[in-house]
């Protein structure tokens, strides 16, 4: 125990040379741009709700920056899920595929859409969904009627693949879109972590019909609240704003609404932060790389796994993550670390050991609950650029 006190203070020490003294959390926003500017010039407008010039201009400006044709604003990640599961056809009682490695928020928006979640495996290498597990569970579990697949155990519909990148690490993307295409299954990419990470030139969340993003307060960049759906499709973004905007028929002061829409668009002061915070994301980007560096020449140094992107990607780096030995390794660091005022977190529980997913379809999880007793998060700031070494 004496060796592994002394390493936790090691990595303890590292974390303090990148981000000083005091209490350190896992990540937290910065302002130090036009943020307070542009959320001024917002009020002056009088316009601070869902209708004003900030929404669009924040929409295309992530969809320039990813490449995405199109980009509709949310006021969470959640609410874009759960748009886009119904936008891709997610009927109340159909399956969709996921994994158990994500945040609760993934599977809430599956509920959200009267869905059930059927969970496969994740790789140890990227975190996310297994290409292997899933054409396993593909090749055992479904049979394919006009078009569409189906459950052989339970006879529901698998409607939709919804993998993550997770921490901003790129998943096998392609391998698992090709999967879903030759069966029948949309895939809605759940990038809410990787705003900025790539496979290949190619930025994740446009290998899907759809994809996710978050800008929560813990994000590479934020806007207090608020996510986005992109997509190719101009017909599912046309739906995607009706839908989320309380599906509302345009109209100069009639109130007619066509379907049993959403209150979900972003307003306009979360959009004037994230325009604001769109100007400083390559700087942000830039700097946490350097992080990432400094973080994985030291796991490098002390033969500690360090999670870094799978050859041919390029990773956000938006929580960098270890790989302890053991459960008991984990859990000492992680009591160690925060007595220390350094936050650390475990990755998070398994969704098939929360009660609400208990009895949820799966695989087995082998990687899941392997990586589920190992992994920590460290913290993720874009710390003062004058600390970062260059």
């Amino acid at each position: 125990m004496t060796d592994s006190v002394e390493m936790f203070e090691t990595i303890i020490d590292l974390t303090r040379s990148i981000y000083g003294d005091g209490f350190i959390p896992l990540h937290r926003p910065v302002f130090d741009g036009n943020e307070k500017q542009y959320l001024i010039d917002c009020i002056d407008s009088n316009f601070v709700s869902s209708v004003g010039k900030r929404v669009t201009e924040f929409e295309q400006k992530i969809a320039a920056f990813t490449g995405a044709k199109h980009a509709v604003a949310t006021v969470n990640g959640t609410a874009a899920l759960h748009v886009s599961l119904l936008l891709a056809g997610v009927e109340r009682g159909d399956e969709v595929i996921s994994q158990a490695v994500t945040f609760i928020a993934t599977c809430n928006a599956l509920s959200y859409a009267g869905a059930h979640a059927v969970f496969v495996d994740v790789d140890r290498e990227t975190l996310g969904m297994s290409p292997d597990a899933l054409r396993r569970f593909l090749a055992a579990h479904v049979t394919r009627r006009s078009g569409q697949a189906f459950n052989k155990r339970t006879g529901r519909r698998i409607a939709a693949c919804v993998p993550m990148h997770t921490f901003g690490l790129p998943c096998r993307i392609e391998e698992i879109v090709a999967l879903c295409r030759d069966s029948g299954i949309t895939v809605i990419e759940d990038a809410a972590e990787s705003l900025g990470s790539y496979v290949g030139r190619r930025h994740t969340g446009t290998f899907g019909k759809m994809a996710t993003l978050s800008f929560n307060g813990n994000k590479v960049i934020t806007t207090g609240g608020g996510g986005m759906i992109i997509t190719d499709d101009d017909e599912l973004a046309v739906r995607a704003k009706h839908l989320t905007t309380t599906a509302k028929i345009p109209h100069p002061y009639e109130f007619v609404h066509d379907l049993t829409g959403f209150n979900y668009r972003m307003p306009n002061l979360n959009a004037a932060l994230g325009c604001a915070q769109m100007e400083e994301l390559p700087r942000f980007l830039a700097i946490k790389a350097d992080v990432a560096r400094r973080y994985g020449e030291f796991f490098d140094r002390h033969d500690i796994q360090y999670m870094r992107a799978p050859a041919g990607t390029k990773s956000n780096y938006w929580l960098n993550a270890i790989v302890l030995d053991s459960l008991a390794e984990r859990d000492a660091f992680l009591e160690y670390s925060n007595a220390q005022g350094v936050m650390t977190r475990p990755i998070w529980r398994l969704m098939t050991r929360l009660e609400m997913y208990k009895d949820c379809q799966h695989d087995g999880l082998e990687n899941s609950r392997w990586l589920e007793e190992r992994v920590i998060n460290l913290p993720s700031s874009v710390p003062d650029s004058a600390i970062v070494a260059t």
